[in-house]
């Protein structure tokens, strides 16, 4: 499942959950790695990423 957030440049980026090695909080926003050096980050902070991410139910198990 997707979700639609904001790009650092204020361009509407969509993230595929199921895809996510790793979220962490920067001082322009929220950092959402994918892995073999892919990263996007995003203006809203790591706590609405977190929530809106997890209700896709589609997040990697720790």
């Amino acid at each position: 499942m997707f979700v639609k957030l904001t790009s650092t440049d204020r361009v509407p980026v969509a993230i595929n959950a199921a895809q996510i090695s790793f979220i962490s909080c920067i001082s322009e926003g929220t950092r959402i790695r994918f892995g073999e050096g892919r990263s996007v980050t995003v203006v809203e902070p790591l706590d609405e990423v977190m929530d809106r991410l997890n209700q896709t139910r589609q997040l990697p198990e720790a």
